[in-house]
């Protein structure tokens, strides 16, 4: 934004050459949101974005078996539990496929390389405490990637930036959930 912005008037006061910024959304408008002053490296960030969009995915599906393999003496509230994030994961993975889509990318939703291009790990777990624990790991693997793709991010990209601090803090809270319930069980 540095070309149309001028960056002090002789009162000291902040103003924008709105003619410029008029001329130059008219150029390149098949780039959609995507202007020359976007900041960061759009080809990484769509790479982010499509790791993350596996990552989520990996967790709807770890989260919907532990929800219908659950069992025991304790697991009704805990199998709702998993059922309660794996839609929130699935909300993620929207969120993450619509900003892909509006940065001019592709969602990449083929099985095929779906767990190489996932942070996280699909892992079934053996019982109740198991499929708890795998799933405090997977939200730890998720909190710690979105905590560095949001420190990449920085001021070069305010939207996804945001998008991802969203969701980074819903992972904070299903890590904290899961934490609760081995800590219960």
């Amino acid at each position: 934004m540095a070309t149309s912005v001028k960056k002090q008037s002789p009162a000291g006061k902040f103003s924008i050459d709105v003619k410029k910024i008029r001329a130059k959304a008219r150029q390149n408008t098949d780039n959609g949101p995507v202007t020359e002053t976007y900041g960061a490296d759009l080809p990484t960030v769509l790479r982010l974005l499509n790791e993350s969009l596996a990552t989520e995915l990996i967790c709807v599906l770890r989260y919907k078996r532990h929800q219908y393999m659950a069992s025991g003496i304790h697991s009704e509230p805990v199998a709702t539990e998993f059922a309660t994030h794996a839609a929130e994961e699935q909300q993620h993975a929207d969120l993450i496929a619509a900003r892909i889509i509006e940065l001019g990318g592709e969602p990449d939703f083929s099985p095929q390389g779906l767990t190489a291009r996932s942070h996280s790990e699909y892992v079934e777990g053996k019982d109740l405490r198991d499929m708890i624990k795998e799933n405090l790991v997977a939200e730890r693997i998720a909190v710690d990637s979105y905590r560095q793709f949001v420190t990449y991010l920085g001021d070069r990209d305010p939207t996804t930036r945001r998008m991802i601090e969203g969701i980074l803090a819903m992972e904070e809270e299903h890590a904290h959930d899961m934490a609760d319930l081995l800590e219960k069980g």
